[in-house]
């Protein structure tokens, strides 16, 4: 019951996070993207204090050993770069620059009902499927 509390409250910090932050306004995520045009900057705070917090967190994480609720931490188990990443990326990049959005803020937007995050989330989905049926 603990580990479930805290998946809600984080997610909804989070989620007030990307609100504030203006993550989930497509225009905002789409100018900082336009880098050759006109340009907003905004998001690189944003950015930078998530590098900064995600470093920070880790650091402590890894010397702790165990998580404050849970039994383990679950890390990741390659630090390879290939070809499956790679693309990945790539793919996660296109599809960021094309609809402003990415899955976290398209899933606090779709809760609002927002057609357009509805239907990134519908191709998200779609696209996962695809790759797990291919890949088969």
């Amino acid at each position: 019951m603990g580990q479930m509390i805290s998946a809600l409250l984080t997610g909804a910090l989070f989620a007030v996070g990307l609100l504030v932050s203006g993550m989930t306004d497509p225009a905002n995520v789409k100018g900082f993207l336009d880098v050759f045009g006109d340009w907003r900057p905004q998001l690189m705070a944003v950015l930078g204090a998530g590098v900064v917090v995600a470093f920070l967190v880790y650091r402590v994480a890894r010397q702790r050993g165990h998580p404050l609720i849970g039994l383990k931490f679950y890390w990741p188990e390659s630090n390879q770069i290939d070809m499956p990443l790679v693309a990945g990326a790539a793919l996660f990049g296109a599809g960021w620059a094309l609809a402003g959005y990415c899955p976290g803020p398209a899933l606090v937007v779709a809760g609002g009902l927002q057609r357009d995050a509805i239907i990134f989330i519908v191709a998200m989905l779609g696209g996962n499927f695809a790759y797990r049926l291919f890949r088969r």
